[in-house]
């Protein structure tokens, strides 16, 4: 049973190098939110699912405008977006998203905006690669259009999610949730730290790319 220990160590590790060497681009982005548009700098997200079903709250940097995702659901402005949002299997394009602020479409294309989720690792909810940590709602509708996947929710959910996946170097938004949660379910059977190592390294040019979440 090396593999936790082994991965742990690993997420602590370099979770922690990544804040400090990180920490004067995460300072400047937080001004420039600040500067930006009225709101906090932190993302007020919706609570995630994380390993066994666990529930947890997210860190990342406010990307969109203040209480973006209360008022998707309940702003007529974008009832229209919000079924076509929920139609695209609870992923839209970046440009697409009249939410988004101007710094919020930078550091979303270029991931800036997922660096905060390096404290969820050293706190233990999160892994560097592990499965997708969808939103309670976003995975309850998903099983319900979807309920064949049910299974491989359950086997996806025997690992800690991640700040990245295979998910992510797979084509990310234009995934579907049936073939996502399948490389989610693979991949927390596989309990490899070489194919971990694999994905992290196929995860820079797709940043690079500007594939951002």
């Amino acid at each position: 049973m090396w593999y936790p220990p082994t991965k742990r160590a690993i997420d602590v590790v370099l979770a922690a190098t990544g804040l400090i060497l990180t920490a004067p681009i995460s300072i400047m982005v937080a001004v420039l939110i600040k500067l930006d548009s009225s709101g906090p700098v932190f993302a007020d997200t919706p609570e995630r699912v994380g390993k066994n079903g666990e529930i947890f709250k997210m860190y990342k940097f406010r990307s969109m405008i203040k209480d973006a995702h209360t008022l998707l659901r309940t702003d007529q402005r974008f009832k229209e977006f919000y079924q076509r949002y929920k139609k695209n299997n609870f992923k839209i394009r970046t440009d697409e998203d009249p939410r988004i602020t101007r710094v919020g479409r930078f550091i979303r294309k270029t991931s800036i905006d997922e660096l905060p989720q390096l404290v969820n690792i050293i706190k233990g909810d999160m892994s560097l690669v592990g499965p997708r940590a969808f939103h309670v709602d976003e995975l309850r509708e998903q099983q319900r259009v979807f309920p064949k996947t049910k299974e491989n929710v359950r086997a996806a959910h025997a690992a800690k999610p991640g700040l990245t996946g295979p998910w992510q170097i797979s084509g990310r938004s234009s995934v579907d949730f049936p073939e996502r949660i399948k490389l989610d379910a693979e991949y927390a059977k596989r309990k490899s730290i070489n194919y971990d190592f694999k994905i992290m390294l196929r995860t820079i040019p797709a940043v690079f790319r500007g594939e951002g979440n």
